[in-house]
């Protein structure tokens, strides 16, 4: 199994708390497309022996593109590579984009999934983070949405500095009223160099209370647990049969294709990332070129990089795909490390896999770092 991932690098406006590249300005959008297609054309080969299983539209905001450019892109996946029969194709998409009527026009097209970005369901959150769209909208286009998709994600955002448990019991408990059958959910994480960065450090904005954050997290994993969701990786919930084929590939190590400006692909044994600049991508296209950056990674990379998604997730880390990828000194030195945690109930071994316990998912990251071997030739 393979995904292909497209980064659409626009906005209609930059979101406070955002470190992801992309832009205000529509002028190359155009020229963007063109040379999207073009990417997927040269790196066809990648994917010569396997079939594409997901399609992911992110971004940016992927929803600003016309349902037009949209097939144009998933035509240009169709004429260079093999899918298969029933893909998961995702769009990423703001509230103030989805009016009815485009919601209807998506539900002809191929795209069978939607990534809806609600993050919060209060104004004065929204207001906050610089969103596009009110709650109003966001509610509009949810109920209009689940009438003509099944499978719809949604996006939450926890540890907003001056919402309180009661205000994020209440996002919750709004964003179930609407049936949907995934939600991801993150905490707010104050980025270098973002506009929230400096509004907390001149204090124009209180910073975020990580205790508060901590308790969010375990109030939204209780509430969708006792609502039938699956806890099926650090910040992804989903109902059985809707968990995201193109995220768990990511998790589990899978190959996947990054397509447009700084996205980002991985083989197994190397990574790649695009560069991330609309101008300098788009030139290096119209010359034929691939303005990509790629490392190979040594054996620790390898298990570094296991070690680390796959303690996020429900899966767990397989001592015996440690030890048949990496080696027995591997895997024994991924049991004696764990042995500190597993003795302050931050992780268990069950089944020959080490997983993060209840109390441990908070801290997963942490932790992670803590089983990682320093890097050797």
């Amino acid at each position: 199994m393979s995904g292909i991932y497209i980064h659409i690098p626009f906005c209609k406006q930059a979101c406070h708390y955002c470190d992801f590249h992309f832009s205000t300005s529509l002028k190359k959008k155009d020229e963007l497309v063109n040379a999207l297609c073009q990417e997927l054309e040269l790196r066809k080969d990648e994917f010569k022996n396997s079939s594409v299983e997901t399609i992911y539209f992110g971004g940016g905001t992927p929803s600003l593109l016309t349902n037009e450019e949209l097939q144009v892109l998933i035509d240009s996946v169709y004429q260079n590579y093999k899918v298969s029969a029933n893909p998961e194709i995702t769009l990423e998409a703001n509230p103030d984009d989805l009016s009815k009527e485009r919601i209807i026009e998506l539900s002809k097209s191929p795209i069978n999934r939607l990534s809806i970005g609600i993050q919060s369901f209060f104004e004065a959150d929204l207001k906050l983070m610089n969103r596009a769209h009110n709650a109003n909208e966001a509610k509009e286009c949810l109920s209009v949405a689940t009438r003509y998709f099944d499978n719809i994600s949604l996006d939450l955002i926890y540890g907003i500095p001056g919402a309180s448990n009661a205000q994020w019991l209440e996002n919750i408990e709004t964003a179930l009223r609407f049936g949907v059958p995934h939600i991801s959910s993150y905490a707010l994480t104050v980025e270098p160099k973002t506009a929230l960065a400096s509004f907390i450090k001149k204090d124009v904005i209180d910073d975020v209370d990580d205790e508060q954050a901590h308790e969010q997290f375990h109030m939204l994993k209780a509430k969708l647990e006792a609502s039938g969701f699956v806890h099926y990786e650090l910040s992804n919930f989903g109902k059985e049969g809707f968990f995201s084929k193109n995220n768990s590939a990511y998790w589990q190590g899978k190959s996947y294709l990054g397509i447009g400006p700084s996205a980002h692909s991985f083989n197994g044994r190397q990574r790649g990332w695009n560069v991330s600049n609309n101008s300098k991508y788009i030139k290096a296209l119209q010359q034929q070129q691939l303005p990509i950056e790629v490392e190979t990674l040594t054996q620790t990379d390898q298990y570094n990089e296991y070690v680390m998604t796959g303690l996020r997730t429900i899966w767990g880390v397989s001592l015996l795909k440690v030890e048949n990828d990496f080696g027995i000194d591997y895997k024994d030195y991924l049991i004696e490390q764990s042995k500190i945690f597993i003795n302050q109930q931050l992780l268990y071994i069950d089944d020959k896999h080490i997983r993060v316990t209840k109390k441990g998912q908070f801290l997963c990251d942490g932790i992670a770092s803590e089983l990682f071997k320093i890097n050797k030739a």
